[in-house]
This record gives structure tokens, sequence and C-alpha cells, in this order.
């Protein structure tokens, strides 16, 4: 009887997760049929699973690739750049703040905490006007460091960090430095070995958040050319016309880099997500 209801309950938490699966994908389903299909369709019947060899084409893509003599290519490397140093910097800045207010004791330390958890609090549309005025003063508009810089240190990225190396043991640092190690070579060569599942995990959060960033993007950047993918996507939705066939087809492609970067850290990820949740 008891073998009977374990069986019927583990049934059951398959299909619910199946169930969950099949409303998470959709989406996608729906974004990329439609991108294969007529824009004109598209507007009169909206998003429809109904698939049709017939109707359906990559002509969508080809214009997309064609808009503004391939501008398209240019947006996508913008984004590229911009998500990898962002997240390399975010993850190398972070990770020294996070490990120097978990392993250290000093002075102030719980109150650099407590400022870190307030920063956390504050919406980034008030810090919008003030990040604005002080990228103007200092030049530096308009470039790729303006959109990097104000928010290559998060906030949320410390606290997981500092969480994460309080359940770390402390005999390795003591260990290394007996043997002689300072404290660069025991942060970089001892510890952040053992914090790979958290590279790992934040990683995949801020290259998101800068591979989707719009708002700050938006006001950082001028000209066409250094526009990102969200930006130019967005500048085929005019007054004069919605190429929503094309968007969609754009939507496509910006998913790719974050599907594949998921895929390559998906254990990783997983791993520092539970173990970063349950220690300190």
């Amino acid at each position: 009887m008891k073998k009977n209801i374990t069986i019927h309950i583990s049934l059951l938490k398959y299909l619910s997760l199946i169930l969950i699966l099949f409303f998470c994908i959709m989406p996608f389903i729906f974004m990329l049929l439609s991108s294969l299909r007529p824009g004109a369709q598209m507007v009169q019947n909206g998003l429809q699973l109904d698939f049709n060899p017939k109707t359906m084409s990559l002509h969508n893509f080809k214009a997309l690739f064609n808009y503004n003599d391939g501008m398209f290519f240019l947006w996508f490397k913008n984004s590229i750049v911009l998500t990898v140093l962002q997240t390399a910097f975010s993850l190398l800045f972070c990770a020294m703040v996070g490990y120097g207010l978990s392993i250290y004791k000093f002075k102030g330390q719980n109150i650099v905490f407590l400022i870190v958890l307030a920063v956390m609090m504050i919406p980034t549309e008030v810090l919008i006007l003030p990040l604005f005025k002080l990228v103007v003063k200092i030049g530096l508009i308009n470039t790729k460091p303006g959109v990097i810089l104000p928010f290559v240190v998060s906030p949320f990225a410390i606290f997981y960090f500092r969480q994460y190396c309080l359940g770390l043991p402390l005999d390795l640092v003591d260990s290394a430095r007996i043997d002689g190690c300072n404290e660069i070579s025991i942060f970089f060569k001892i510890m952040c070995p053992v914090m790979l599942p958290a590279f790992a995990a934040i990683m995949i959060l801020q290259a998101m958040n800068s591979w989707n960033g719009f708002v700050w993007p938006l006001i950082a950047l001028r000209s066409n050319e250094n526009m990102t993918l969200p930006i130019g996507l967005n500048a085929l939705l005019t007054p004069y016309g919605n190429n929503y066939d094309v968007l969609l087809a754009g939507a496509v492609f910006s998913v790719i880099p974050i599907i594949i970067l998921f895929l390559v850290n998906q254990k990783a990820f997983i791993t520092g997500l539970t173990v970063g949740s349950i220690k300190g």
C-alpha cells in the first residue's frame, strides 16, 4: 500500500513538472513559429501554434540581417562585449568584497554589510538621474565604460558571495597562511576554485541582467553604432510601422547566448544556488 502511494506521489510530481515545463517553454515555441511566418499573417491571426510549412520561410531572418546594412550584427557584437566585460568585472569585484566581509574581521564590518543591504532596497530608477549626471560630468556618455561602470558592482552579488563564503572552512585560509601565502594568493589560488559554484550562479544572473539591460543603455548611448541588441530591436517599432515579424526573428537570436551560457554552467549554477541558500 505504501509503495503504491509513493509511486502515485512520484507520478504526480513528474506530471506537475511536465506541466510547468510546458507553460515555460510555450512562449519560446510561439516566438519561434511566429518568426517564420509573414508579418501580415501574424497581425491578422495573432500568435498561433499552427505549423504550416507552406507559409513558413526565413524571410524575416533575411530582413533582420539586411536591416540598415547589417546593423543587427553590430548590435549583437556590442551586447556581447558589454555583457562579457560587465560580468567579468562584476564577478571579480563582488567576489572580493563578499569574501572580505565574510572572512576578515574589522571595525565597522556590520555597518558596511548593512549599507550593502540598504542599497539592495533602492530601486534602480531612483539612481538613473544622478548616474546620468555623473557619467556626463566625467565624459563617459555614449561609451561602453559609461554603460558598464555604474552597475559593475551588484549589491545582491556581494550579499550572495558573503553568504556563500560564510559556509567555507576557514582552515583553508589558516593553512595557506602557515605555508606563507599572502592574502591575494589565498583568494585567487585557494578560495576562488572553492567558490566556483557561486561564480557560476552569479555569472548567469549578471550576464542575464547585462544582456537584457534596456533603460540605462538607452539613456547612456546616443549613436546607432553603439546601441545594444535590446535597444536596436526596439528601434524596429516606430510610429510609421511595426515590424513585429522581424522583431520576433531578432528575439529568437537574442535568447541563444543566455541559453548556451546556462547549458554550459547548468550543474554549477544549480549547485551554487542550493549551497548558497543553506549556508551562512
